[in-house]
């Protein structure tokens, strides 16, 4: 199971669905994730509660200016099956640099633009424009 590619799917649906929020279950990474988002403005916020069954999820309010999301496209770049590592003055720029990279580095999840700063090379999870 591509825990990472579904949670990718489920905010993709609500963005093209043009719902003002969605909820997922609460993991490290999802959080890591939605952490990188939230700095980056791509989503308003991002809240843990707890669900009517008692399991934590996260409720994740979506942005939107002038009734458009900020996000155009989310796509998978590492999966499973097909790990893509790259170092620190190869990382991808998503749209010459206006989208962001999220890259697993032995630091923590980053942005790519900050993982250049750092001089860390890593796995590149997704890209978001």
């Amino acid at each position: 199971m591509d825990t990472i590619g579904d949670f990718l799917t489920v905010m993709r649906n609500a963005v093209a669905a043009g719902l003002p929020s969605f909820e997922v279950a609460v993991s490290r990474v999802r959080g890591e994730i939605l952490r990188i988002l939230q700095n980056a403005g791509y989503i308003d916020k991002c809240e843990k509660c707890l669900c009517e069954s008692g399991r934590p999820i996260f409720r994740v309010t979506l942005r939107y200016v002038d009734g458009k999301s900020p996000i155009c496209a989310i796509r998978r770049f590492s999966k499973p099956g097909r790990r893509f590592y790259f170092g620190a003055r190869h990382l991808p720029r998503p749209l010459g640099g206006l989208g962001i990279a999220i890259v697993s580095t032995s630091k923590g999840l980053m942005r790519d633009s900050e993982a250049r700063r750092k001089n860390i090379g890593g796995e590149v999870l997704c890209e978001i424009w």
